[in-house]
């Protein structure tokens, strides 16, 4: 089948790769000149474990390939289907911005000559569907459908996502759609198909990430209750996700950060909102996670044993170590990072923050540049690897789970710093406490 992907970010070109990977002949558009430049070139201007090779290999073996203008992308008479998989960032309301998508819209009703479904990929509010015909009709010549197949790949593990997905939605209410894209989805293997209605298909999404956020606020809110009367929280989440009807999984009381959760939590609240719903719980959500990113400034205060004030009056500076800038592991994406909100506190402090991160440093960097919120990314001092930190640090603190990080050297780290705040429970305690660390982590303290 011959397909078209527009936008190729995170979503789009591991979308884009994956169905060249299973036999489809696909055309990637990415309207950006940067990002189209890398892409010709067989670069990802992103880090995501095994989609360069994916994406490398179809190019060259001619099943994929990236065009800069909508109407080279989808000029094929044998195009089936386009799918738009363009960035929808959240207004200061919550609300997605759907400029991206409607300009895409425009660009591909202009463009296109024959009949093609058009497929909702990016994160977007309920009815939008009905929105993109509307727009669609004013500038088409040929007949067309609007369909919602909503992604659910996970940052840092895309490609395997893609080719074992748990179901596929397919939201449209015709029945030709239906088919082009249950034929399309079929070249993945034996996967449930659901179908739905577009408006159900959209709404989809938003509660699926809506109750995993859920999920992992009851775990930090566990774990700060841990902390609070000394047992550990990570025996208590084993008894609770060995329930079958609540399982292991999201139940880790970390840190949350990323694009995806935040943003879509803001999206079904302003949905909620919208429809005089009751949003309390989701909002609730929010706020917990934001607790626990203070947690874990607080643990480093008071495992310093300095006032706040020491900090902000520049008394006693001290230099903290960071180790992690991505969301999570196998990510170079520092948007909406709780590494970056808890530096900037540290920073705000007046604290020496020195960093080092296997792949999130140059985007970090270009944050810094780029937006002015984020300045002190410029501030700070970046390192060539963990052990350059620990060198240099009095207190290190490990904000993302990069397993170069639980495979550090101990015993290297020890004579240059012996306070760690391990923010994602990568180390036994009292392993630590007897190799003569001080150490604290997030709902597990040594009674």
């Amino acid at each position: 089948m011959k397909i078209a992907v527009v936008g190729m970010g995170f979503v789009g070109a591991t979308v884009a790769a994956g169905f060249a990977e299973k036999g489809h002949d696909v055309v990637g558009i990415e309207n950006n000149l940067e990002r189209y430049t890398l892409l010709h070139k067989g670069k990802i201007p992103f880090y995501e474990p095994g989609l360069p090779e994916l994406f490398i290999r179809n190019v060259a073996e001619g099943r994929l390939r990236i065009e800069k203008e909508t109407a080279e992308g989808v000029k094929d008479p044998d195009l089936e289907a386009i799918l738009i998989a363009v960035g929808t960032p959240p207004l200061p309301d919550g609300r997605p911005d759907l400029g991206y998508v409607e300009a895409a819209a425009i660009e591909i009703a202009k463009s296109l000559d024959h009949y093609a479904v058009i497929v909702e990929k990016s994160t977007v509010p309920v009815r939008t569907g009905d929105w993109l015909r509307n727009i669609m009709q004013k500038y088409i010549q040929c007949d067309f459908d609007v369909a919602a197949c909503p992604e659910f790949l996970r940052e840092s593990t895309a490609v395997n996502d893609f080719f074992n997905p748990d179901r596929i939605v397919i939201g449209t209410d015709s029945r030709k759609a239906f088919e082009v894209l249950s034929e399309l989805y079929r070249s993945l293997g034996a996967v449930p198909i659901i179908p739905m209605s577009i408006e159900e298909a959209e709404i989809t999404k938003h509660v699926s990430n809506a109750m995993l956020f859920q999920r992992i606020a009851v775990a930090q809110t566990v774990s700060q209750l841990a902390d609070a009367l000394e047992f550990d929280y990570e025996h208590v989440m084993k008894g609770v996700g060995l329930d079958r009807r609540i399982g292991p999984e999201f139940l880790k009381a970390g840190l949350v950060g990323g694009f995806c959760f935040p943003k879509d939590r803001e999206a079904f609240v302003s949905i909620l909102n919208d429809a005089e719903g009751y949003a309390g719980l989701f909002e609730s959500v929010g706020e917990v996670n934001e607790r626990q990113k203070q947690c874990v400034v607080d643990k480093i205060i008071n495992m310093i044993e300095e006032e706040i004030c020491g900090f902000t009056t520049g008394i006693g500076l001290k230099r903290i170590g960071v180790l992690g800038l991505s969301f999570k592991s196998n990510t170079s994406d520092v948007r909406l990072s709780p590494a970056i909100d808890i530096i900037k506190k540290l920073h705000k402090y007046g604290a020496n923050v020195i960093v080092y991160d296997p792949q999130a440093m140059e985007e970090a960097k270009h944050l810094g540049r780029t937006d002015s919120n984020y300045k002190f990314l410029l501030d700070i001092t970046y390192c060539n690897n963990a052990y350059e930190v620990a060198e240099q640090s009095e207190l290190l603190a490990i904000l993302t789970e990069w397993k170069e990080f639980a495979d550090l050297d101990l015993g290297r780290i020890l004579p240059h710093v012996r306070q760690i705040v391990d923010a994602r429970n990568l180390f036994d305690p009292m392993r630590m406490k007897n190799l003569g660390f001080e150490y604290d982590s997030m709902g597990r303290p040594l009674k």
